[in-house]
C-alpha cells in the first residue's frame, strides 16, 4: 500500500469519526416554560410563565429536591422529556395540599391583631429549610432508631450534621440529642441512651446540661462511678445545676 493511499484512507476514517461524534452530540431541544400552563389546580390558570418558573424553582430549593420529586420524568434527562401535566405521582397532590395550607395559614395570620409593623409571611422554606420532610432532629433520629438501631442512628446524626450544620435545617444544640436520649431512657434502653448522651457531650463539651443527662443514663444503667463523674463534671461547668447536685449527693449517700 502506497503512502498516498494510506493517507487517503486515514483521512476518510477521521472524517467518518468526526461525523459520527457530531451525530451523537446533537443538541437536545431546549425546554421552554409554557406561556399558558396546563392542569393548574392551585395556581391561577393565567399564571405568567415567569411566575411559574420562580415558583417551581422555589419549591426545589426550599425542599432540597428536583423535578422528579413531584413530576413524571427521569433524573438526569432533559426537561423536554418530562410530563409536567400528569398527576400520576402522589407527591404532586401533596404539594398542592401544602400550597393550600400555606395560603390558609397566611390568611389566618393576616386576620390576627399582631402588634408588628408587618405580618410574617409563611412559605415552604419556613418549615422545610432544604428538606423534603420538615422533621425535628429528635424525630428524625427516632425514626432511624426504630427501624435500624443505634449504630445507624449515630451514623445518621453524623451525616445530617455534616450536611446541614449551620443551615438552620435542624437544631444541633444539645437540646435535640438530649430530647432523643431521654426518650430512649423512658423506653428502657439505658445503654443506647448512653451512646446518644456521650455523643452529646462530644459535640457540646461545655454543656452542664449534656453531662447531667449522661449521668442520668449511667445511673439508670447501674454504672454508679461513671454517673458520679458525669454529675461532677456538670456541676464543675455550672455550679448552679441543682438537679445534678442533688443526684450526686444521692449517689454518694449524703444528706441521709
Amino acid at each position: 500500500m502506497t503512502l498516498s493511499l494510506r493517507v487517503r484512507i486515514a483521512g476518510t476514517v477521521l472524517t467518518f469519526l468526526i461525523l459520527a461524534v457530531a451525530g451523537t452530540g446533537r443538541a437536545q431541544p431546549r425546554f421552554e416554560w409554557p406561556d399558558r400552563a396546563k392542569n393548574l389546580k392551585v395556581l391561577p390558570k393565567d399564571t405568567p410563565k415567569e411566575t411559574l418558573q420562580g415558583t417551581m424553582i422555589g419549591f426545589t430549593r426550599s425542599l432540597g429536591v428536583r423535578c422528579p420529586f413531584c413530576h413524571v420524568g427521569q433524573e438526569g434527562q432533559p426537561l423536554t422529556t418530562f410530563d409536567f401535566v400528569s398527576d400520576q405521582k402522589p407527591m404532586k397532590q401533596v404539594a398542592r395540599g401544602m400550597m393550600k395550607l400555606v395560603k390558609k395559614t397566611n390568611d389566618e395570620i393576616r386576620k390576627m391583631n399582631v402588634p408588628e409593623p408587618k405580618h410574617v409571611e409563611v412559605a415552604c422554606i419556613t418549615c422545610h429549610r432544604g428538606r423534603p420532610r420538615p422533621m425535628t432532629l429528635a424525630d428524625e433520629l427516632a425514626l432511624v432508631y426504630g427501624s435500624a438501631g443505634i449504630d445507624s442512628t449515630v451514623a445518621r446524626y453524623t451525616m445530617l450534621r455534616e450536611r446541614f450544620y449551620g443551615a438552620g435545617a435542624y437544631d444541633f444544640t444539645e437540646r435535640s440529642l438530649n430530647e432523643f436520649g431521654t426518650s430512649l431512657l423512658q423506653q428502657g434502653h439505658p445503654q443506647d441512651a448512653i451512646r446518644i448522651f456521650q455523643l452529646n457531650v462530644e459535640q457540646n463539651p461545655n454543656s452542664s446540661f449534656a453531662y447531667s443527662s449522661l449521668g442520668d443514663a449511667y445511673a439508670a444503667a447501674g454504672q454508679k462511678d461513671l454517673a458520679i463523674q458525669s454529675y461532677e463534671k456538670a456541676i464543675q461547668l455550672d455550679p448552679r445545676n441543682r438537679d445534678a447536685d442533688q443526684k450526686l449527693k444521692s449517689l454518694r449517700g449524703e444528706g441521709k
